[in-house]
């Protein structure tokens, strides 16, 4: 073991011997890849080169040391100690924060590129002259200009790919953010509320520090100074607002979970008021249980999710910062499990005993209360100035972003390209389309491969997901294409084309692999694979070595990386296995529910993939499965929801002691009297009615699907009536500008039969939700006849707004301008809770032209709520009845 006697990055002796013996573990887990990882070392390296390697090294999660080289490494070391020399601000970061928050090549689960050096290349002349907190606002507008709010899948684009694609989730939109500041060096972090408690969603934003003090802003999204962002009242009902650091933290955060490779630190105090709850196990005999799991859990998209799960220490405790809102905690050891629900007036001490093997029967209802909105201290309101320049920055980004998104690939260039190849153009637009900035790599992919592989092509990019096109290159696609059709045999096209030609498994980043694993095994290991798959599960069985780090990287390591280091976690491996196949011209996938590796068996069966040793040390066994099926309640009244999976119900299975829910496709409607497919075992179902103080009125029901059976459940849920207060009127008199140029009073645009408004602010995620949430039920919204108002200031239409954007509205949708920010609003909207909500307001007005519903910021669900009301006032019009 190496010893120093002086300190680097002012590391006591302690902290480098941890360091060194993290270092020599992963040395030693990499062997496989020494010489691609570690022959970096041989390199003629400074002592402070050297510490920041071994630091990243030894903590780095396996995935990463399977999928990359060290060089890339090198290179991001010696590029990051180089800006802490160039920035003005570099010598007054602190050694810990720098190696913590600035040196970290890894924000999230992003491909890692070496981004460093061109991030800062783009920055550094922006930002040196600032003050580190006027730099960390100019990166933000930077960020700006450079992507907005999309929502997509869970996979995480890289900063690079973030660029280039203009566009993003936030939990990709604040990791361009994170590497953007640390590119400059300054100490940034991506922090999370994993779930939100009144409503059905998540939200990252980023940290930065400045001059001995942390801020936070929303990413891509600039406001006109630090700590303000659209989402602070949301996150004053947060139950946990958390970020993992790659390293033994000290602190001085309060921290969740101290684990092996990570340190998960909790936030929540910068933004709510909390408390602090203990949980005390015991076993059945009164005596305290060491390293339980105890889950606390919170419900959202109709589970109950675990925002944390922290084990007992040697006295049977687990301590846990939270919000004042109701969670359910669970406690599991061994199978056995104990569980409560925890309301926030109970107090702060549960205990649980772990005397439980088999569910609950029957239902249970429950009602779930998130923490209230609370008012926060008030700022200082911005001068007109201020006002000016910050609504001038957020116009010119705006237009520098569209100006490059011009330079995508358009439908006639799609049609050209259509007339070269003799592909259709239809289809070729709609893939050019979806790549966005990569429409030229897609192009190119067509372009030099369609004369010899024709329509597979575009099969091939019809198979990915949207995002897959922004940045999968042709190298990759060229790799599965030729790989797959070598190996396509006697396969159905619909077969084949989904579980041999798609790269995509789950969501880990997409690498060529076909050729590889083609050349991987000789030709009589080829043949017994396909003529019995379950021998690469085998084979994987004894050679792959699960190693569980990070819990967000779980099955994200590239299959190629994960067969050289065969190392990585169950998910990884279980990705490898399904990769293997396909390369061999073997039907395989994840099942859509249990995602649990499958291959093709005879007569069209799916079989499983077996693996002795699992993550938990379990021994898996072959599954039987039977049939649910879920019915509609006969009883149930008009104002019932309709059933939508993951949005008001979904089922869990009871596996040792915890229960895991099953991944149907989210908003899954056609649910009833269809045969699920389900594994043999104890379920809960969980029905949920989300009121609109974000409280929950749930059902948990409890059933066993047996093998070879048929289990029949009618999914009930609790009532919850529809409250319509009369809350004034809005301005009837006032006129709006249709985009035609004719004008209208808002009276004539609304009419009397019932009417939904919205003010909204289009380049915000809030209204982006909103938009999301009326396009999704459109036929709804069309069949109520009511019209839809939306709103847009004048100022904001031409630089910032382009309603084509938003084809999927409900036809009787209308765009509209108006002169003013506030003067249409009632004045409850310019009264908090309401006025620090902000944009989009949205009312429902009754055929008298009342309001009698309304809602003001951010809250996923806001669309569904008002079409309830809606429903309502326009059925007591036609009933005759009282509207009051």
């Amino acid at each position: 073991m190496t010893m120093l006697h002086h300190p680097v990055f002012s590391m006591d002796q302690e902290t480098m011997e941890r360091i060194e013996r993290k270092f020599e573990a992963k040395a030693e887990l990499a062997k496989s890849r020494a010489r691609q990882l570690l022959g970096v070392f041989e390199q003629a390296l400074t002592a402070e080169e050297s510490w920041a390697l071994k630091f990243l090294f030894a903590y780095m999660p396996v995935n990463d040391l399977a999928d990359y080289d060290g060089e890339l490494f090198l290179s991001h070391v010696r590029r990051t100690l180089q800006i802490r020399e160039l920035m003005p601000w570099g010598p007054r970061v602190p050694d810990h924060l720098f190696l913590h928050f600035v040196l970290p090549y890894r924000v999230n689960t992003e491909d890692i590129e070496d981004s460093r050096g061109i991030l800062h290349a783009e920055l550094a002349d922006r930002t040196k002259h600032l003050s580190m907190a006027e730099a960390i606002l100019e990166t933000n507008y930077w960020c700006h200009e450079k992507a907005t709010y999309i929502g997509s899948d869970l996979r995480t684009l890289s900063p690079l790919s973030m660029i280039r694609n203009a566009r993003g989730r936030c939990g990709e939109e604040s990791t361009l953010a994170v590497a953007a500041l640390r590119s400059i060096g300054i100490p940034a972090r991506q922090v999370y509320t994993p779930r939100w408690a009144h409503c059905d969603d998540n939200h990252a934003w980023v940290e930065a520090w400045a001059d001995g003090q942390w801020h936070y802003f929303g990413a891509c999204e600039p406001e006109a100074r630090l700590d303000q962002g659209w989402f602070t009242p949301p996150a004053r009902r947060a139950m946990l607002v958390n970020t993992r650091i790659f390293a033994n933290y000290p602190g001085p955060e309060a921290i969740t979970l101290a684990a092996d490779w990570f340190t998960e630190i909790n936030l929540l105090a910068n933004y709510a008021r909390t408390r602090t709850i203990t949980v005390r196990v015991n076993d059945e005999q009164g005596r305290p249980v060491a390293e339980a799991d105890v889950h606390f859990e919170v419900y959202n998209y109709a589970e109950l999710y675990p925002l944390a799960t922290l084990p007992t220490n040697g006295q049977g405790e687990a301590v846990f910062m939270t919000g004042f809102g109701d969670l359910v905690v669970r406690a599991v050891k061994a199978g056995k499990w104990g569980e409560s629900f925890l309301s926030a007036a109970q107090g702060d001490r549960i205990e649980l005993v772990l005397d439980r093997t088999e569910q609950t029967a029957g239902t249970i209802d429950i009602d779930l209360i998130p923490p209230a909105e609370t008012e926060g201290d008030p700022q200082a309101p911005l001068n007109e100035e201020q006002i000016a320049r910050h609504e001038r920055r957020l116009e010119e980004g705006t237009k520098l972003r569209a100006v490059y998104e011009g330079t995508f690939m358009s439908e006639a260039d799609a049609a050209a390209i259509a007339g070269e190849t003799g592909l259709p153009a239809e289809q070729v637009w709609e893939a050019l389309r979806k790549a966005r900035g990569n429409s030229r790599e897609i192009a190119a992919f067509l372009q030099e491969n369609a004369a010899q592989y024709g329509i597979w092509t575009l099969r091939i990019l019809e198979g990915l997901n949207e995002k897959d096109l922004t940045d999968t290159f042709r190298e990759t696609l060229r790799d599965h294409l030729i790989g797959s059709l070598a190996v396509q045999g006697d396969l159905s096209e619909p077969i084949f084309e989904r579980y041999v030609l798609c790269p995509r498994v789950l969501y880990e980043m997409l690498v060529p692999y076909k050729r590889y694993f083609q050349e991987a095994f000789t030709k009589e290991q080829t043949e017994a694979f396909r003529a019995d798959p379950g021998k690469v599960a085998r084979l994987l069985d004894e050679d792959f070595e699960l190693w569980e780090d990070l819990p967000n990287l779980k099955g994200k390591g590239n299959p190629v990386g994960a067969f050289e280091l065969m190392r990585g976690d169950a998910m990884s491996r279980n990705i490898l296995f399904v990769s293997i196949c396909r390369s061999l011209g073997i039907a395989a996938r994840l099942h859509p529910s249990e995602q649990k590796p499958q291959y093709l068996a005879g007569e069209g069966r799916w079989a499983d993939a077996i693996f002795a040793r699992e993550a938990d040390g379990a021994t898996q066994e072959i599954t039987k499965s039977g049939t649910l099926i879920l019915l509609k309640d006969p009883h149930a009244d008009d104002a019932a929801p309709a059933a939508s999976y993951a949005e008001n119900f979904s089922f869990a299975r009871l596996e040792n002691g915890f229960y895991k829910t099953l991944l149907l496709p989210h908003g899954t409607t056609d649910v009833y009297d269809a045969p699920i497919e389900a594994e043999a075992g104890a379920y809960r179902i969980i029905t949920g009615v989300r009121l609109k103080d974000g409280s929950v009125r749930a059902r948990l029901a409890y059933v066993n699907v047996l093998a070879d059976e048929e289990t029949r459940v009618t999914l009930t849920y609790r009532k919850a009536a529809v409250d319509l207060p009369d809350l004034g009127a809005l301005r009837t008199e006032n006129t709006f500008t249709l985009p035609n140029g004719k004008a209208r009073s808002f009276g004539e645009l609304i009419g009397r039969q019932g009417a939904i408004a919205a003010w909204i602010e289009p380049e915000r995620e809030p209204s982006k939700h909103l938009l999301r949430e009326l396009g999704e039920l459109s036929e709804a919204y069309a069949q109520t006849g009511a019209p839809i108002i939306i709103v847009v200031e004048e100022s904001r239409w031409s630089a910032l707004f382009e309603p084509a954007q938003y084809p999927k509205l409900p036809s009787t949708a209308v765009f509209v301008k108006a002169n003013g920010a506030n003067e249409d609003l009632p004045d409850f909207i310019m009264q908090q809770p309401a006025s620090e909500a902000g944009y989009p307001h949205l009312f429902v007005m009754d055929q008298g032209q009342r309001i009698r519903y309304a809602a003001s910021g951010y809250k996923i669900g806001t669309g569904k709520e008002a079409l309830q009301a809606l429903a309502r006032v326009m059925k007591l019009n036609i009933q005759g009845g009282d509207q009051a």
